[in-house]
C-alpha cells in the first residue's frame, strides 16, 4: 500500500481511486502471477470500459483513459484491489493481446522498478476513510428541496416543448422554401435551429440536427433531397412521440438528456442478457460539437435470431484517438444491461465473464433468405425516428457499378436484390463469396461491419 501511496500524483487521485475499488466497477479482473501482472477493465462514465494494466515487479502501468494524471485513478484502484483483495482476480495463463503489445513496447532487460512520486502529503488511510454521513435533513428543508426539483423538471419539460414547437415551425419553413434551397444552405440553417434547441434544453435533438449537413454532404447530389425529407420526417415523428409521452426514458434520451450508467444498472425493468458476444466492428465519428462518438457493435452468438448490442461512448476530440476495451473480432462472455427502448440496442457491460474461442456465426442467414431487410422493417415500425439499424445479410458479394460505387448483391436471388454501400471498399473484396454479412442500414446506404467467407472472418468497419 505504501507503493500505491507513493505512486499517486496527489491526494485527490487516491480519493478518486478509493471510490473505484468496488468490484462492480470492474467487469474484468485478471492476473498472471508468474509474470507479476494485473489487468482489468474499469467501467467509466461511457459504455466502453477502460483497459488497465499494472506490473507488480517494476510498477509500470497502462490505462486507455484520457486522464492527464500519471498514474490515473484507474491504475491506482487496480493496484489497490490487488493489494487488498487479490482473490478478486482470476489467475490466467495467457495474457490478452493488448497486454502483450504493451509489454513488448515497454519492457527492457534489467528494467528497474518505476520511481514513485514523493509520498509526502498523501495518505491511503485518509483516502480509504468513508465519507462523513450527511446530517439529517430537516423535513421542511427536504420538502422545499423536492419542490424545487419538481419545479426544475416542469420548467425543463416546458422548455423542451417550446423547442419542439420551434422545430415544427422550422421544418415547415424548410418545406415551404423548397428542398433544393434547404440542401444548398443546410449547414447555416441547421446551425441556427440547433443553437436555439440547445438554449431550450433539447440538447440531444440539437446534436442530431447539427450532424445532418455532414450526412447530406456524403451523398450524391440527386440523393440529397430524398435524404433530407426522410430525416425531417423522422424529426417530426420524434417530436410527436415525445409530446405523447414526455417521461418516456428512450424519448428523453433522444431529445434532451440521457440516464447515467448508475441509473441504468439500478433500473429493475432494464433488460439483462448474459451470452457470448462478438465485436462486429466500430463506428467512430467526430461531431460538430467537439465530441467523438465511439460506437462498438456486438452480435449475440447464442441467439436463435440476430440480436445486436451497441456500446456507445463520447469523449472530447481534443483528447485524441482513444483505445477501446474491444477490437473487431473479439469474442467474450458477458452480462449486458440494455437501456430502456422499444428496440433495445444500446447497452452497458455489467460483468465480463471471460473470453470465447473463435468460430463462425450461427446460421442466421437461413432465416433472412427471403428479404434481408425484414428486420429493418420491424425496427422502423417500433422506432421510426431512428436511422441506423443492424442487419445480417444472407449470402452475397460486393460489386461496382459504372460509376465505381459499391453495391452488395444477393446470391441466388431471383429478384436480383442489391443494396448500395457507403464509402469505398477494398477492391480485394470484389466478387468474393460472402456467406453472411453484418451491416448497418439507414434506408439508403449500407455500412459494412464484418463478413463470414471461405477465407474466414473479414473486418469491414
Amino acid at each position: 500500500m505504501k507503493t500505491i501511496e507513493a505512486l499517486a500524483p496527489d491526494q485527490a487521485s487516491l480519493g478518486a481511486a478509493a471510490k473505484l475499488t468496488k468490484r462492480s466497477n470492474w467487469p474484468r479482473l485478471e492476473t498472471n502471477e508468474q509474470l507479476g501482472l494485473l489487468w482489468g477493465e474499469c467501467q467509466g462514465s461511457g459504455s466502453n470500459p477502460y483497459r488497465v494494466a499494472f506490473d507488480l515487479r517494476d510498477h509500470g502501468y497502462k490505462c486507455t483513459c484520457p486522464s492527464r494524471k500519471f498514474p490515473c485513478k484507474h491504475i491506482l484502484a487496480l493496484a489497490w484491489i490487488g493489494a487488498t483483495a487479490p482473490t478478486s482476480f482470476a489467475d490466467v495463463a495467457q495474457t490478452p493481446e493488448w497486454v502483450n503489445d504493451w509489454l513488448g513496447r515497454r519492457r527492457k532487460p534489467g528494467q528497474q522498478p518505476a520511481q514513485a512520486a514523493n509520498a509526502e502529503g498523501k495518505s491511503i488511510d485518509a483516502a480509504a476513510q468513508p465519507e462523513e454521513s450527511a446530517p439529517v435533513e430537516d423535513p421542511v428543508a427536504a420538502e422545499r428541496r423536492e419542490a424545487a426539483q419538481r419545479k426544475r423538471a416542469e420548467d425543463t419539460r416546458s422548455s423542451v416543448l417550446a423547442a419542439l414547437d420551434e422545430l415544427d415551425q422550422w421544418i415547415a419553413d424548410q418545406l415551404r422554401l423548397g428542398l433544393a434551397g434547404f440542401v444548398d444552405a443546410c449547414s447555416e440553417r441547421c446551425r441556427r435551429i440547433a443553437a436555439r434547441l440547445v438554449d431550450l434544453k433539447a440538447t440531444a435533438l440539437a446534436g442530431r440536427i447539427d450532424e445532418l449537413p455532414a450526412r447530406l454532404m456524403a451523398l450524391r447530389g440527386e440523393e440529397k433531397p430524398d435524404a433530407a425529407i426522410r430525416e425531417l420526417g423522422k424529426l417530426v415523428l420524434l417530436a410527436k412521440a415525445w409530446r405523447a409521452a414526455p417521461d418516456d426514458a428512450e424519448l428523453k434520451r433522444l431529445v434532451s438528456t440521457s440516464e447515467t450508467r448508475e441509473q441504468v444498472l439500478a433500473n429493475p425493468d432494464a433488460i439483462q442478457i448474459e451470452s457470448d458476444w462478438e465485436v462486429l466492428g466500430e463506428k467512430i465519428e467526430t461531431r460538430r460539437d467537439g465530441l467523438v462518438s465511439h460506437a462498438t457493435w456486438l452480435l449475440d452468438l447464442k441467439s436463435a435470431a440476430p440480436r445486436f448490442a451497441v456500446l456507445l461512448d463520447f469523449f472530447p476530440a481534443s483528447a485524441g484517438r482513444r483505445s477501446g476495451a474491444f477490437a473487431p473480432g473479439d469474442r467474450f462472455k458477458a452480462r449486458l444491461v440494455f437501456y430502456p427502448s422499444r428496440n433495445p440496442l444500446r447497452a452497458l457491460v455489467a460483468e465480463r465473464l471471460g473470453d470465447v474461442s473463435p468460430g463462425t456465426w450461427p446460421d442466421f442467414a437461413s432465416g433472412a433468405s427471403g428479404d434481408p431487410l425484414t428486420f429493418y422493417a420491424t425496427f422502423q415500425d417500433g422506432t421510426p425516428w431512428l436511422s441506423d439499424c443492424p442487419i445480417i445479410l444472407p449470402a452475397g458479394a460486393i460489386a461496382l457499378d459504372e460509376r465505381d460505387s459499391a453495391w452488395w448483391q444477393a446470391a441466388s436471388d431471383p429478384h436480383g436484390i442489391a443494396l448500395p454501400v457507403a464509402g469505398t471498399v477494398d477492391r480485394t473484396l470484389l466478387g468474393l463469396d460472402l456467406a453472411a454479412t453484418a451491416a448497418l442500414w439507414n434506408g439508403a446506404r449500407l455500412e459494412l461491419l464484418a463478413s463470414q467467407s471461405n477465407m474466414g472472418r473479414l473486418d469491414l468497419s
